[in-house]
């Protein structure tokens, strides 16, 4: 049985399901009202200074807000430039909307080969605040409708998430905008 983290998803699954916006603010305020998510915690800017995107260098900055529908993480995110990025292109490709679905990972390094022998490739790499590195891949199975994310299982990242998840229980909807860290 794969381990379970403290906000009730499991190692090697989905945990996350991610969309790029043309407006946080907007976004947090439909997600909480129309879809019974929040509150949502926001990292205002998060821009990686190891960023790899499609094997060079990237200045990509975005702002992004990850909240809670039960026990599946909404992420929200906002580019803040028009430097090239995953989220860039997607917005200039299909317009705003689904982005990506994390899957969380023991060890993004150890699963990244295996996925690549799938037939996936890699997008997009950097450092997250959480502890080590996410991983974008595309091209796996011809109707994937957007990246799969590994994000790294860390210490770190379960504790931030599981604040995160605790913060959405019973919450009577009191400060629907938190700081991330």
């Amino acid at each position: 049985m794969a381990r379970q983290l403290g906000f009730g998803q499991s190692i090697g699954g989905i945990m996350q399901t991610a969309f790029v916006v043309a407006d946080i603010h907007a976004a947090i305020d439909h997600f909480i009202r129309d879809c019974g998510a929040g509150p949502f915690f926001l990292l205002d800017h998060f821009l990686a200074p190891d960023q790899v995107y499609r094997g060079e260098a990237s200045r990509a900055d975005v702002t992004i807000a990850m909240g809670f529908a039960g026990h599946m993480q909404i992420e929200l995110i906002q580019p803040l430039d028009d430097h090239p990025s995953v989220y860039r292109e997607t917005v200039e490709q299909r317009g705003y909307g689904f982005h990506h679905f994390g899957i969380a990972c023991a060890d993004v390094d150890a699963d990244l080969p295996g996925y690549l022998a799938r037939g996936y490739q890699l997008a997009f790499r950097a450092a997250v605040p959480t502890g080590g590195a996410v991983a974008y891949l595309e091209g796996g199975h011809a109707a994937q409708p957007g990246f799969i994310e590994l994000i790294p299982a860390t210490t770190g990242m379960d504790e931030h998430f599981t604040r995160f998840w605790q913060a959405s229980r019973d919450w009577d909807g009191r400060e629907p905008v938190r700081s991330f860290l």
